[in-house]
This record gives structure tokens, C-alpha cells and sequence, in this order.
């Protein structure tokens, strides 16, 4: 509805009026926005095996197709919550291996500067 359309403009602290015409222009060049994203991801994604638009259709064009690219985050791909939790403990796994490596890092530093201290 073109009400709730004039609330998200009027939540923009840069507009202060907002003309009818542009309010109507803004409204119909998101219905053909949509549109265009619904039929693009319908022709490309597995709706037409079952007839149907799917959020997967959605997430995979946000991702794959360039056009659509700054929608991959508000439409990521669902994982199962078990390969989410997998995810996390792997990221877990690989900061502590990484903090390990630093830490040895360091301490080869700090034996390096050691040495050549007492070599002097």
C-alpha cells in the first residue's frame, strides 16, 4: 500500500515532503522490481520442475546472478541448524589453531632475539 510506502520514505531523515508522483513512481518501480526478481529466479531456478517460486530459487539468484548481489544478504541460503553449529565449531577449531600458530610465532621471535643478544 502506498501508506506504508510514504512511512519507509518518511523514515529517511533526508526527506522532508514527499510528492504524490514520486511516491506513486517509487511503488510501481518496486512492483516491477519484484516482478523482475520473481520471474528471473522462476526461469532460473527449480520452479519450473514443480511449478512453483521457492525461497531457494530466491536465495540462489541473490547469490549467483550479479544484478541481484546486494540482496544476498537480506535473502541468504537456509542450512540446517546441525550444519550451522558444524560451521561454528570448525571456525572455533581453526581461530584457536590460528592463535596457536601466532603464539608460536612470537616465542620464535622472542628465542631469536635471545640468542643474537647473547651472541653479542
Amino acid at each position: 500500500p502506498l501508506s506504508r510506502i510514504r512511512v519507509i520514505m518518511k523514515s529517511s531523515p533526508e526527506v522532508s515532503s514527499i510528492n504524490q508522483d514520486a511516491l506513486f513512481l517509487t511503488a510501481k518501480a518496486t512492483e516491477l522490481f519484484v516482478q523482475y526478481l520473481a520471474t528471473y529466479s522462476y526461469k532460473h531456478g527449480r520452479g519450473k520442475e514443480k511449478n512453483a517460486l521457492t525461497y531457494s530459487d530466491l536465495s540462489h539468484t541473490a547469490e549467483e546472478c550479479e544484478t541481484f548481489q546486494f540482496l544476498a544478504d537480506i535473502l541468504p541460503k537456509k542450512i540446517l541448524a546441525s550444519k550451522y553449529l558444524k560451521m561454528l565449531e570448525k571456525e572455533k577449531r581453526d581461530g584457536e589453531v590460528r592463535e596457536d600458530d601466532e603464539e608460536d610465532e612470537d616465542e620464535e621471535d622472542e628465542d631469536e632475539a635471545v640468542s643474537e643478544d647473547v651472541g653479542s
